[in-house]
């Protein structure tokens, strides 16, 4: 028989024509006629991506697509993308975005060895303009909405929509900016329905949000959100489905929020977040009335944890159960790490590990490891943290919200070298970066029994004089005393009521906003300390210490600093041998508060305006130096000064 087959298409172009002859026994020849084929599929068969859709199209793993302006799926049409394909964005702004409309559908088949890249060339910030999909489910913006992003119609009354699939996509350099209130997404959602599945995605680098959900009931899973510079998550119009597992990372100075939630609260679910900065900012902002569920939250480095935007009820937002606490940092130990995402090409090096929350068991950290400190990190009583030779910590410059603490009933084990140090410092180590390292034992201190620190309200202070709180040998740390309020502020190291079976050799405190060393109460005793350009005072002490400093060198070399040493309160009669303070720029080298003293064994001042304060008229009795009653009017260059040529470890840095 004689077959042709013709199908009318509404096209631009053409294909070519071709005849073909064949034998197929008695049958006579049959002439085929080729479909014919739109430019826009023919554009996609060069490897170019433009223009509208109107028909299923499956691209090739093997191309790489050039998207050079808009691609728009349209109603009835699918788009299948191969696991490995990779999809190259023109720099070309708005202009440049793929879009599926209501009733097209997208399906995205990466996997974890081979994810779907979409890109511009560079990966940088607003590039192009990201992934926009519109679905046919429910919105507060009604039915037949218009979004904010190319006018296309979205909403409807189908929650169960299906726009398709997306699994394991990599999506880069997005977020192009519309006018001054709108830009494009790395991945904008505007009511689709929860017959869409959206799993495993990566937006980096986006200008404006990594997602965005108007409205709508899909969920999403395993999102990886890098440096996107407005909100990584942000959600309105009721939007009501769930995420689960999320890693979110901001490196980069500027951004708005983790989530944003705004107008109306459709109770959207988040199981097992992680958010970490190292630039400090908001983490979770809620507008109007907005709210959701939050289950397994752990957030590091930021500034603010819960912005109610427009005093929202708190209730609205429920984290593990109970109504969200601006006043909670939320550092609990992260379900979800960067490490679970394998299959993410990031260009951006995020911290190897970050120290957060709190240590209720041993851990020992990894030297071969740069530690990234951006918020609290709390050793509870019957945990222990040790911290090898050679360890670096880089502390975020976030003032008091970054701080290393060991409680009473907890230990910390420094095994620093002299040829391998450990660091604690914030990258510039400038002074009042961040907290500090405080020590909480149980020794006595006239405060009392659990008496609560000036930082942190931490307990501390007991009976036990010989409690050990650990060992902490050959230690640098910089850039520490943040401001905490008008009276108080970190020291570098502060220790509460910590006992003499804590060994303390080999420390280094540099560039403190306030203490170097500071000691209430307790009967710890410290060897080889150096102490340089601290602003406040150099060593501290109050509330009846006890210890014996061996070995102190002090060094000030910038105006404005308070003192090498001021003891305050009762006199505990703490002992110094071999003291040396050197300053180029005057100020006071000792000061002696209330009753307090001391005795000092072989001391060297040089450089001060004035060597004995005592500040409230104290006796000088009791302030006992190289054996005799101290002088206002002695010059107390008579002892040998602490050789600290050797100590080739105390400036280490990061």
């Amino acid at each position: 028989m004689k077959k042709s087959v013709f199908k009318i298409l509404n096209i631009v172009a053409f294909s070519i024509v071709t005849l073909t002859l064949t034998n197929c026994g008695s049958e006579e020849p049959s002439i085929i006629i080729e479909e014919p084929t739109s430019e826009v599929i023919g554009n996609l068969n060069s490897g170019v991506m433009n223009g509208g859709l109107e028909e299923d199209y499956t691209l090739t793993a093997s191309t790489v697509y050039n998207l050079n302006s808009s691609f728009v799926v349209q109603s009835g049409a699918t788009l299948t993308i191969p696991a490995g394909t990779r999809v190259q964005a023109l720099n070309g702004g708005t202009s440049v975005y793929i879009a599926v409309l209501k009733g097209g559908k997208i399906n995205i088949q990466g996997t974890a060895s081979n994810p779907v890249f979409m890109s511009s060339a560079s990966g940088n910030p607003g590039d192009w303009g990201g992934l926009t999909i519109c679905g046919d489910a429910t919105t507060s913006a009604g039915v037949d909405a218009e979004a904010e992003v190319g006018g296309f119609i979205y909403g409807g009354t189908n929650d169960a929509d299906n726009s398709g699939s997306i699994n394991y996509l990599v999506i880069k350099g997005t977020g192009a900016q519309i006018n001054a209130d709108s830009q494009y997404n790395g991945v904008s959602l505007y009511g689709v329905g929860s017959g869409t599945t959206i799993s495993n995605v990566a937006v980096i680098n986006g200008s404006d949000d990594g997602f965005e959900f108007f409205g709508g009931t899909v969920s999403a899973s395993n999102l990886y959100l890098e440096n996107n510079e407005d909100d990584s998550i942000d959600w309105t119009e009721g939007w009501n489905g769930t995420v689960d597992n999320a890693y979110i990372s901001h490196t980069i100075a500027g951004f708005s929020t983790v989530f944003e939630g705004d107008k109306v609260n459709g109770n959207p679910k988040f199981n097992n977040i992680t958010a970490v900065s190292t630039v400090g900012g908001t983490a979770l902002q809620f507008k109007k009335e907005s709210g959701g569920t939050i289950t397994g939250l752990s957030l590091s480095g930021y500034d603010v944890s819960i912005d109610m935007k427009d005093d929202g009820a708190l209730t609205n937002v429920l984290i593990d159960g109970v109504a969200a606490n601006p006043l909670l940092s939320y550092t609990n130990p992260p379900v979800v790490t960067a490490a679970d995402y394998t299959w993410v090409n990031s260009s951006v090096s995020i911290p190897t590990s970050v120290l957060q929350g709190t240590v209720t068991s041993k851990v020992t950290l990894d030297a071969s490891v740069v530690y990234s400190l951006n918020s609290s990190y709390i050793v509870q009583d019957g945990g222990e943290l040790v911290i090898p030779a050679g360890t670096k910590i880089e502390a975020r410059d976030g003032g008091t919200g970054v701080y290393i603490a060991v409680l009473k009933g907890g230990k910390i084990d420094i095994q620093g070298t002299a040829t391998n140090p450990v660091v604690i410092s914030s990258p510039s180590a400038t002074a009042g970066d961040w907290g500090g390292l405080t020590i909480c034992g149980d020794a006595t201190t006239s405060a009392g029994v659990d008496a609560e620190a000036e930082v942190g309200g931490f307990i501390y202070g007991g009976t036990n004089d010989a409690d050990n709180s650990g060992s902490i040998k050959y230690l640098v740390i910089k850039g520490t005393g943040a401001q905490i309020n008008a009276d108080s502020q970190y020291n570098g190291i502060s220790f509460y009521g910590v006992g003499s079976g804590t060994t303390i050799e080999n420390i280094s405190v540099i560039n403190g906003a306030d203490d170097g060393l500071e000691f209430f109460g307790g009967t710890v005793s410290a060897t080889n300390i150096y102490l340089e350009n601290n602003e406040d005072d150099s060593v501290d002490w109050t509330e009846g210490w006890n210890g014996t400093v061996t070995n102190t060198y002090i060094s000030h070399t910038i105006t404005g600093f308070s003192t090498a040493f001021e003891g305050d309160k009762v006199n505990g009669n703490p002992k110094f041998v071999n003291l040396t303070a050197i300053s180029t720029v005057d100020g006071t080298a000792l000061q002696f508060k209330k009753t307090s003293g001391a005795t000092i064994t072989n001391i060297w001042l040089e450089g001060y305006a004035k060597n004995i304060d005592m500040k409230d008229d104290g006796p000088l009795a009791n302030v006992i130096i190289d054996g005799v009653a101290a002088s206002t009017t002695a010059d107390y260059k008579t002892g040998t000064k602490v050789d600290v040529s050797s100590w080739s470890w105390k400036t280490a840095g990061l």
